[in-house]
This record gives structure tokens, sequence and C-alpha cells, in this order.
């Protein structure tokens, strides 16, 4: 790629950045470095660095320039781009294979409510009417869900909004304009409004942080977890989305337990000290002082999910197979770059 090209599209970035900052400063958007965001500018695919946080676009540069007929070239041999090029995006194929010029990944809270249930097709169908949408069902990041969006493209080539099953929401267009303007009508379709939980008990979770290895977190919608009966039932039934694999040196049976107040404060100090929070029954949440920036965006992220799913819905809950294939080497490698927020913001 040619020096000045480069040069030349960084100023034609400035509106992608600009979307990408106002999205990623979203909590109801995106968590953390989930979410990413690209463009296509004279050859080269221009996209948001895996692990970097989209909330940072205006301040460190979190682009990756990527040859496109490369990252093309990748496709065609099933290599995934995202492991020959260094500091790709996990998402580099998909966002390789759509063809837009323009192309924003969010993980929405309100969409994923949708895309967790095993009616989301026809739910989503009323909702979406008149739109150029299209359902995908739940593949892992990289090479198969680029292959199963291409499936869907040589059937319906119009399509402009692509819902993900248990992963997200994904827009297309020419310029950032049109993409932002289609985000926002998706959002006012599918926004569901949040069950309103019980109280915290701080009484209690203030005795059990004191002198211990936790703290009661800054986000308090997390205590709903603890104090909504619902919420427990669905965590119960395993992980929604695959952006949980930021905790998958734990089972779900484990980190998603509730804990009881009557346990005696030395378990509570011993037993699960190496977990990144603690469920109590009850009563709220209480976190690792441990805890990483990255690990609190997404526990506010999942609590704002199950809090609008309700007892009734029947859900899909990812499979065991499926949890395998999120827990190995691109759940570390998404762990670290997540955890390594360079901005400090």
């Amino acid at each position: 790629m040619a020096e000045h090209t480069l040069v030349a599209n960084r100023a034609e970035l400035q509106p992608l950045m600009e979307l990408t900052q106002r999205v990623g400063s979203d909590p109801l958007l995106t968590q953390a470095s989930t979410g990413n965001s690209s463009a296509k500018l004279d050859g080269v695919l221009w996209i948001k660095t895996s692990g970097r946080w989209m909330a940072d676009a205006l301040h460190d540069d979190i682009f990756t320039p990527l040859d496109l007929d490369g990252v093309a070239g990748c496709l065609r041999q099933s290599v995934d781009p995202a492991e020959r090029y260094s500091g790709a995006s996990l998402e580099t194929a998909m966002h390789a294979a759509l063809p837009h010029r323009v192309i924003l990944h969010v993980h929405c809270v309100n969409t994923i409510a949708w895309a967790v249930r095993n009616d989301a097709p026809a739910q989503l169908q009323l909702r979406l009417e008149g739109l150029r949408w299209q359902w995908i069902p739940y593949r892992a990041s990289g090479l198969p869900l680029s292959r199963e969006i291409e499936r869907a493209l040589s059937a319906r080539p119009d399509r402009n909004v692509f819902i993900l099953g248990n992963h997200g929401l994904v827009i297309g267009g020419e310029d950032v304009k049109t993409v932002e303007d289609l985000l926002t009508e998706v959002r006012r379709r599918v926004a569901i409004p949040p069950r309103q939980a019980r109280s915290a008990d701080y009484a209690a979770l203030r005795k059990i942080a004191k002198n211990s290895p936790w703290v009661l977190p800054d986000d308090n919608k997390v205590h709903a977890l603890g104090t909504d009966l619902i919420s427990q039932a669905v965590l119960r039934g395993g992980l929604l989305h695959p952006c949980q694999a930021i905790f998958s040196n734990f089972s779900a049976s484990d980190l998603f337990c509730t804990t009881p107040y009557s346990d005696p404060k030395d378990r509570l100090r011993s037993s699960y000290r190496n977990r990144p929070f603690l469920i109590i029954e009850g009563c709220g949440v209480v976190v690792n002082r441990s805890i990483t920036p990255a690990e609190l965006a997404m526990i506010s992220g999942l609590t704002q999910v199950v809090q609008r799913l309700n007892a009734s819905t029947s859900l899909r809950h990812l499979t065991e197979a499926e949890v395998t294939a999120i827990s190995g080497h691109v759940a570390y490698r998404y762990r670290e770059r997540a955890n390594q927020r360079t901005s400090g913001r």
C-alpha cells in the first residue's frame, strides 16, 4: 500500500472515526472492546483493531489498514485473515465478505435480547418489516460467520441489515450517514424496556466488602443479577453470547451461581477469591478488586440483556461445542487485548 494512499485514506476516515466514538461511548451498543467498524477506501480495508475500544476512536489510532485484495485472497483460500494479519479484527473476514463500503458491527443489548430467543426470526420480522434485513444463525466469528453471510447474500444481495443470532447487529451502507441513520431506525424498532429489579441491599454488600477482596461495582444496575429471580434463572441456562468468553476461565454454572449471604465471611474471602464477581443471593453483586474495566463493562452489558428477557421466553443459550470453540486461543487473545486499553479513558 502506497504511503500517499494511506495518508489520503486517513483524512477520509474522520466521519467513520466520529461515528465509532459515538457508538463506542454508548454502553447499550458496545461494551469494552466489543463491536467494530470498517471502511473500504482505494483498495484498503480500514478496520478497528482487535481488542481496541471504539470509544477511543478520536483519541487513539485504533484502525488497521489491510490490503483488500490480500484479505479477499485469504477468504478464497479459506484462511482467516485475522490469523494472517497482525492486529486485524477477529471479524475481519465478515467485513471483507460484505460488499458495503462502510460497515458497523455493534453488540446492541436490545438486538441481542431478541437474538437469543428461539423465535427471534419471527419476532424480528414483525419489527423490521420494510427494511432490507437478514437473520444470520449463530456462527463462530471469523470464517464460519463470513461464510454464512456470503450464503445469505448470494440469495438476497440487497441486504444491508444483519441480525446475528446470539451475537449482535451489523449494518452496511455506502457512507457513514446512511449507516448511522439505519442504526437509529433499527434501534427504535427493537427497543425493549428493561425490567425493574428490586434495589440492592447495600448494607449487606458493604459488610461483605469490608476488609475483603471485594468491592461494590460502580454500575448499580448490575445488582439486578442478585435481586432479580428472572435474571438468575436466565443465567443458570448458560452463556448467551460470545463476548462472555472474557470469563471463559470459569464455567457458567460456577460464574453465575448465587452465593447465599449467610455464607461465612471467611469463605467469601477464600473459596471464591479468584472469581471476577459474586452474585449475592437477594442482595446484589460484589466484584473482585482485581477485576478489569473490560470485565466490568461485560457484566454491565450482560445485565442489560437479561433485564430485557422474560421468564416465559424460550431462549437459545450457546451449546457446549460453541462455548468450547470460543474458549480457546481466540478468547485468550481477545481477553488479552481487551484488557490492555492503551488510552486509560
